[in-house]
Protein backbone atom coordinates (compact mmCIF):
# COMPACT_ATOMS: atom_id res chain seq x y z
CA UNK A 1 0.00 0.00 0.00
CA UNK A 2 2.62 2.20 1.41
CA UNK A 3 4.28 1.53 -2.20
CA UNK A 4 1.56 2.03 -4.56
CA UNK A 5 1.15 5.59 -2.57
CA UNK A 6 4.75 6.58 -3.60
CA UNK A 7 4.05 6.03 -6.78
CA UNK A 8 1.25 7.93 -7.11
CA UNK A 9 2.62 10.56 -5.65
CA UNK A 10 5.84 10.47 -8.03
CA UNK A 11 3.73 10.34 -10.72
CA UNK A 12 1.84 13.55 -9.58
CA UNK A 13 4.76 15.13 -9.11
CA UNK A 14 5.75 14.84 -12.64
CA UNK A 15 2.14 15.31 -13.95
CA UNK A 16 2.38 19.26 -12.21
CA UNK A 17 5.75 19.66 -13.37
CA UNK A 18 4.84 18.90 -16.85
CA UNK A 19 1.62 20.99 -16.57
CA UNK A 20 3.74 24.18 -15.09
CA UNK A 21 5.91 23.55 -18.18
CA UNK A 22 3.62 23.24 -20.61
CA UNK A 23 1.92 26.43 -19.12
CA UNK A 24 5.30 28.50 -19.36
CA UNK A 25 5.78 26.95 -23.03
CA UNK A 26 2.10 28.16 -23.83
CA UNK A 27 2.59 31.54 -22.88
CA UNK A 28 6.09 32.69 -24.24
CA UNK A 29 5.04 30.92 -27.59
CA UNK A 30 5.11 33.35 -30.49
CA UNK A 31 5.60 35.79 -27.93
CA UNK A 32 7.97 38.97 -28.04
CA UNK A 33 10.54 40.13 -25.49
CA UNK A 34 11.13 43.81 -25.29
CA UNK A 35 14.35 45.60 -23.42
CA UNK A 36 13.84 48.31 -23.18
CA UNK A 37 17.53 50.50 -22.99
CA UNK A 38 18.23 54.15 -21.44
CA UNK A 39 20.79 55.23 -23.62
CA UNK A 40 21.07 55.85 -27.03
CA UNK A 41 22.32 53.16 -30.02
CA UNK A 42 26.19 52.40 -29.39
CA UNK A 43 26.31 52.89 -25.64
CA UNK A 44 27.36 49.99 -23.72
CA UNK A 45 23.89 49.53 -22.39
CA UNK A 46 22.34 48.90 -26.47
CA UNK A 47 25.59 46.66 -27.27
CA UNK A 48 24.54 44.64 -24.30
CA UNK A 49 20.93 44.22 -24.82
CA UNK A 50 21.56 43.58 -28.16
CA UNK A 51 23.77 40.32 -27.20
CA UNK A 52 21.16 39.07 -24.51
CA UNK A 53 18.26 39.42 -27.69
CA UNK A 54 20.56 37.22 -29.87
CA UNK A 55 21.13 34.59 -27.17
CA UNK A 56 18.61 34.53 -24.11
CA UNK A 57 15.18 33.64 -26.09
CA UNK A 58 16.80 29.71 -26.57
CA UNK A 59 16.87 29.65 -22.44
CA UNK A 60 13.44 30.51 -22.29
CA UNK A 61 10.52 28.12 -22.69
CA UNK A 62 8.46 28.38 -25.91
CA UNK A 63 12.17 30.32 -27.37
CA UNK A 64 10.23 33.67 -27.80
CA UNK A 65 11.79 36.13 -30.05
CA UNK A 66 13.85 39.54 -28.72
CA UNK A 67 13.85 43.15 -30.02
CA UNK A 68 15.50 46.17 -28.30
CA UNK A 69 14.19 49.71 -27.95
CA UNK A 70 16.23 52.62 -27.49
CA UNK A 71 14.98 55.34 -24.83
CA UNK A 72 17.26 57.60 -24.09
CA UNK A 73 16.32 60.84 -22.16
CA UNK A 74 16.81 62.52 -18.54
CA UNK A 75 19.66 60.14 -18.05
CA UNK A 76 17.32 57.02 -18.50
CA UNK A 77 14.84 57.96 -16.49
CA UNK A 78 12.26 57.54 -18.81
CA UNK A 79 12.87 54.30 -19.37
CA UNK A 80 12.83 53.55 -16.05
CA UNK A 81 9.93 55.10 -15.64
CA UNK A 82 8.42 53.25 -18.41
CA UNK A 83 9.17 50.00 -17.19
CA UNK A 84 7.44 50.67 -13.97
CA UNK A 85 4.13 52.06 -14.98
CA UNK A 86 3.63 51.97 -18.17
CA UNK A 87 4.70 48.54 -19.49
CA UNK A 88 2.43 45.95 -19.05
CA UNK A 89 3.37 43.63 -15.92
CA UNK A 90 3.40 40.21 -17.72
CA UNK A 91 7.08 39.69 -17.90
CA UNK A 92 7.47 40.92 -21.88
CA UNK A 93 8.97 43.80 -20.90
CA UNK A 94 12.67 44.03 -19.57
CA UNK A 95 14.50 47.10 -18.74
CA UNK A 96 18.29 48.60 -18.41
CA UNK A 97 19.03 51.72 -16.98
CA UNK A 98 21.17 53.88 -14.86
CA UNK A 99 22.03 51.84 -11.43
CA UNK A 100 22.33 55.27 -9.44
CA UNK A 101 18.84 56.40 -9.53
CA UNK A 102 17.48 55.52 -6.55
CA UNK A 103 19.02 58.69 -5.26
CA UNK A 104 16.83 60.45 -7.33
CA UNK A 105 14.12 58.44 -5.51
CA UNK A 106 15.59 58.92 -2.35
CA UNK A 107 15.78 63.28 -2.50
CA UNK A 108 11.99 62.91 -3.65
CA UNK A 109 12.63 63.93 -7.36
CA UNK A 110 9.52 64.75 -8.94
CA UNK A 111 10.39 62.79 -11.96
CA UNK A 112 10.20 59.38 -10.45
CA UNK A 113 7.69 57.53 -11.23
CA UNK A 114 8.78 54.06 -9.53
CA UNK A 115 9.66 52.52 -6.44
CA UNK A 116 13.18 50.81 -6.97
CA UNK A 117 13.05 47.96 -4.29
CA UNK A 118 10.05 46.98 -6.16
CA UNK A 119 11.14 46.59 -9.79
CA UNK A 120 11.53 42.53 -10.84
CA UNK A 121 15.76 42.31 -10.71
CA UNK A 122 16.61 40.01 -12.97
CA UNK A 123 20.57 40.12 -13.23
CA UNK A 124 23.55 41.94 -14.34
CA UNK A 125 26.17 41.42 -16.11
CA UNK A 126 29.16 42.92 -13.25
CA UNK A 127 29.46 44.54 -10.74
CA UNK A 128 31.02 47.97 -11.36
CA UNK A 129 33.13 51.26 -10.43
CA UNK A 130 33.49 53.95 -12.67
CA UNK A 131 36.64 56.46 -13.90
CA UNK A 132 37.11 59.73 -13.80
CA UNK A 133 40.09 61.24 -16.43
CA UNK A 134 40.64 64.00 -18.76
CA UNK A 135 42.69 64.76 -21.66
CA UNK A 136 45.99 64.57 -21.54
CA UNK A 137 47.02 67.77 -23.21
CA UNK A 138 45.32 69.71 -20.35
CA UNK A 139 48.56 71.09 -17.70
CA UNK A 140 46.28 69.22 -15.02
CA UNK A 141 48.52 65.53 -14.56
CA UNK A 142 47.42 64.71 -11.24
CA UNK A 143 44.27 65.03 -8.72
CA UNK A 144 46.94 67.47 -6.43
CA UNK A 145 47.24 69.60 -9.76
CA UNK A 146 43.38 69.47 -10.23
CA UNK A 147 43.10 70.96 -6.65
CA UNK A 148 45.62 73.72 -7.38
CA UNK A 149 44.03 74.53 -10.56
CA UNK A 150 43.49 78.47 -11.17
CA UNK A 151 40.50 77.60 -13.62
CA UNK A 152 37.69 75.86 -13.40
CA UNK A 153 37.40 72.57 -15.44
CA UNK A 154 34.46 71.44 -17.54
CA UNK A 155 33.25 68.13 -17.74
CA UNK A 156 30.38 66.94 -19.70
CA UNK A 157 27.13 64.98 -18.20
CA UNK A 158 23.88 63.73 -19.49
CA UNK A 159 21.37 65.16 -16.71
CA UNK A 160 21.34 65.76 -12.74
CA UNK A 161 21.45 62.49 -11.16
CA UNK A 162 23.36 60.43 -13.47
CA UNK A 163 26.73 58.92 -12.59
CA UNK A 164 28.56 61.41 -15.38
CA UNK A 165 26.95 63.69 -13.08
CA UNK A 166 27.40 62.61 -9.48
CA UNK A 167 31.11 61.23 -9.64
CA UNK A 168 32.30 65.21 -10.87
CA UNK A 169 29.94 66.66 -7.56
CA UNK A 170 31.66 63.71 -5.50
CA UNK A 171 35.45 64.86 -6.54
CA UNK A 172 34.46 68.48 -6.07
CA UNK A 173 32.96 67.71 -2.56
CA UNK A 174 35.64 65.40 -1.04
CA UNK A 175 39.00 66.11 -2.53
CA UNK A 176 38.31 69.75 -3.02
CA UNK A 177 38.40 70.09 -7.17
CA UNK A 178 37.17 72.99 -8.94
CA UNK A 179 34.56 71.67 -12.12
CA UNK A 180 31.79 73.10 -13.98
CA UNK A 181 29.44 70.58 -15.28
CA UNK A 182 28.04 70.72 -18.97
CA UNK A 183 24.61 68.63 -19.19
CA UNK A 184 22.34 68.13 -21.65
CA UNK A 185 24.49 65.51 -23.86
CA UNK A 186 21.88 62.63 -25.51
CA UNK A 187 24.50 59.98 -24.38
CA UNK A 188 28.18 58.60 -24.78
CA UNK A 189 28.80 59.36 -27.94
CA UNK A 190 28.12 63.31 -27.62
CA UNK A 191 30.33 63.31 -24.61
CA UNK A 192 32.96 61.37 -26.65
CA UNK A 193 32.77 64.16 -29.29
CA UNK A 194 32.80 67.13 -27.10
CA UNK A 195 35.58 66.22 -25.62
CA UNK A 196 37.74 65.12 -28.64
CA UNK A 197 36.23 68.88 -30.26
CA UNK A 198 37.63 70.41 -26.65
CA UNK A 199 34.05 71.64 -25.46
CA UNK A 200 35.19 69.59 -22.42
CA UNK A 201 38.46 68.41 -20.67
CA UNK A 202 36.94 65.52 -18.39
CA UNK A 203 34.39 63.01 -18.10
CA UNK A 204 33.44 60.14 -16.19
CA UNK A 205 32.20 56.88 -16.65
CA UNK A 206 31.54 53.37 -15.96
CA UNK A 207 35.01 51.36 -15.79
CA UNK A 208 33.81 48.77 -17.86
CA UNK A 209 32.40 51.18 -20.07
CA UNK A 210 35.88 53.12 -20.48
CA UNK A 211 38.04 49.10 -20.78
CA UNK A 212 35.48 47.75 -23.81
CA UNK A 213 34.11 50.40 -25.96
CA UNK A 214 36.34 52.47 -28.30
CA UNK A 215 37.09 55.00 -28.40
CA UNK A 216 38.73 54.56 -25.10
CA UNK A 217 41.14 51.95 -25.22
CA UNK A 218 42.20 53.54 -28.42
CA UNK A 219 42.65 57.06 -27.29
CA UNK A 220 44.54 55.12 -23.74
CA UNK A 221 46.89 53.78 -25.99
CA UNK A 222 47.76 57.25 -28.12
CA UNK A 223 47.35 59.27 -24.83
CA UNK A 224 44.84 61.49 -25.72
CA UNK A 225 43.27 61.17 -22.12
CA UNK A 226 44.89 60.02 -18.73
CA UNK A 227 42.90 58.24 -16.19
CA UNK A 228 42.84 60.18 -13.01
CA UNK A 229 40.74 58.34 -10.31
CA UNK A 230 38.99 55.03 -10.04
CA UNK A 231 35.59 55.69 -7.74
CA UNK A 232 35.51 52.12 -6.25
CA UNK A 233 37.12 50.56 -2.97
CA UNK A 234 39.70 48.69 -4.96
CA UNK A 235 41.99 49.03 -7.74
CA UNK A 236 41.18 47.52 -10.62
CA UNK A 237 43.64 45.09 -11.96
CA UNK A 238 43.91 46.45 -15.20
CA UNK A 239 44.48 49.75 -13.98
CA UNK A 240 47.07 49.35 -11.02
CA UNK A 241 48.66 52.51 -10.92
CA UNK A 242 45.37 54.56 -11.09
CA UNK A 243 44.57 55.86 -6.94
CA UNK A 244 40.69 54.92 -6.16
CA UNK A 245 38.59 57.91 -4.40
CA UNK A 246 38.97 55.64 -1.05
CA UNK A 247 43.11 56.12 -1.38
CA UNK A 248 42.29 59.80 -2.11
CA UNK A 249 39.88 60.72 0.28
CA UNK A 250 42.46 59.14 3.03
CA UNK A 251 45.69 61.24 1.59
CA UNK A 252 43.57 64.18 2.04
CA UNK A 253 41.93 63.34 5.09
CA UNK A 254 38.19 63.64 3.96
CA UNK A 255 35.58 64.53 6.94
CA UNK A 256 33.93 60.62 8.06
CA UNK A 257 30.30 62.11 7.12
CA UNK A 258 31.24 62.83 3.36
CA UNK A 259 33.18 59.34 3.46
CA UNK A 260 29.80 57.76 4.33
CA UNK A 261 28.15 60.07 1.69
CA UNK A 262 30.38 58.54 -0.99
CA UNK A 263 29.59 54.84 0.75
CA UNK A 264 25.77 55.83 -0.64
CA UNK A 265 26.57 57.22 -3.68
CA UNK A 266 29.02 54.13 -4.74
CA UNK A 267 26.31 51.43 -3.94
CA UNK A 268 24.96 51.99 -7.47
CA UNK A 269 27.93 50.70 -8.68
CA UNK A 270 26.79 47.11 -6.89
CA UNK A 271 24.14 47.13 -9.73
CA UNK A 272 26.25 47.10 -12.26
CA UNK A 273 26.95 49.04 -15.20
CA UNK A 274 23.50 47.66 -16.78
CA UNK A 275 21.34 45.85 -14.50
CA UNK A 276 18.08 44.32 -16.00
CA UNK A 277 14.91 44.35 -14.77
CA UNK A 278 11.38 43.80 -15.33
CA UNK A 279 7.84 45.83 -13.97
CA UNK A 280 7.01 45.14 -10.44
CA UNK A 281 4.08 42.73 -9.61
CA UNK A 282 4.60 40.29 -12.33
CA UNK A 283 4.04 36.34 -11.34
CA UNK A 284 6.94 34.49 -9.73
CA UNK A 285 7.23 31.67 -12.42
CA UNK A 286 7.96 34.50 -14.57
CA UNK A 287 10.67 35.82 -12.46
CA UNK A 288 12.02 33.26 -12.42
CA UNK A 289 12.30 31.76 -15.66
CA UNK A 290 14.02 35.24 -16.13
CA UNK A 291 16.51 35.29 -14.10
CA UNK A 292 17.43 31.45 -15.21
CA UNK A 293 17.24 32.69 -18.41
CA UNK A 294 19.26 35.64 -17.75
CA UNK A 295 22.10 33.37 -16.04
CA UNK A 296 22.77 30.65 -18.39
CA UNK A 297 22.86 33.67 -20.84
CA UNK A 298 25.94 34.44 -19.31
CA UNK A 299 27.34 31.27 -19.82
CA UNK A 300 26.42 31.36 -23.27
CA UNK A 301 29.89 30.10 -25.50
CA UNK A 302 28.76 32.60 -28.20
CA UNK A 303 27.63 35.11 -25.74
CA UNK A 304 31.17 34.97 -24.53
CA UNK A 305 32.85 34.96 -27.58
CA UNK A 306 31.39 38.07 -28.30
CA UNK A 307 32.07 39.70 -24.78
CA UNK A 308 35.91 38.39 -25.25
CA UNK A 309 35.99 40.38 -29.04
CA UNK A 310 34.82 43.43 -26.99
CA UNK A 311 36.72 43.17 -23.66
CA UNK A 312 33.91 43.08 -22.07
CA UNK A 313 34.36 42.19 -18.37
CA UNK A 314 31.36 39.40 -17.01
CA UNK A 315 31.09 39.00 -13.75
CA UNK A 316 27.57 38.08 -13.25
CA UNK A 317 25.00 39.54 -10.57
CA UNK A 318 21.75 37.41 -9.73
CA UNK A 319 18.67 39.07 -9.47
CA UNK A 320 18.48 37.41 -5.82
CA UNK A 321 21.49 39.65 -4.88
CA UNK A 322 19.82 43.21 -6.64
CA UNK A 323 16.77 42.38 -5.22
CA UNK A 324 18.46 42.59 -1.65
CA UNK A 325 20.72 45.48 -2.45
CA UNK A 326 17.87 47.60 -3.61
CA UNK A 327 15.94 46.72 -0.49
CA UNK A 328 19.40 48.02 1.20
CA UNK A 329 19.66 51.65 -0.70
CA UNK A 330 16.25 52.86 -0.38
CA UNK A 331 16.11 52.58 3.20
CA UNK A 332 18.33 55.44 4.17
CA UNK A 333 18.38 57.27 7.77
CA UNK A 334 16.98 61.12 7.12
CA UNK A 335 20.42 62.71 8.31
CA UNK A 336 21.90 60.31 5.15
CA UNK A 337 19.26 61.88 2.81
CA UNK A 338 19.97 65.69 4.10
CA UNK A 339 23.19 65.10 3.09
CA UNK A 340 22.15 63.67 0.02
CA UNK A 341 19.61 66.46 -0.96
CA UNK A 342 22.51 69.29 -0.48
CA UNK A 343 25.10 67.29 -2.16
CA UNK A 344 22.77 67.42 -5.31
CA UNK A 345 21.36 70.13 -4.87
CA UNK A 346 17.84 69.34 -3.89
Amino acid sequence: MKKRLGTVCVMLFFLTLSDDLQAQTNFYLGKTIKIVVGYVPGDIQDLLARAYSRHMGKYIPGNPDFIVQNMPSAGSMVAANYVYSVAKRDGLTLGSFNGALYQAQLVGSEEVRFDWAKFAWIGSPDQNGSVFYMRADSPYKTVEDLRQAPETIRCSTTAVGTSSYIIPKLLEETLGLRLSLVTGYAGGAEQDLALEKGEVQCRAVTTSTFLGREPYPSWLKKGFVRILVQISRKRNPRLPDVPTIFELMDQYKTPERDKALVGVLLAAGGFGNSPIVSSPGIPADQIKILREAFNRTLRDQGFLEEAKKRAWEIRPVKGEELESLANEVITQSSQIIESLKKFLGK
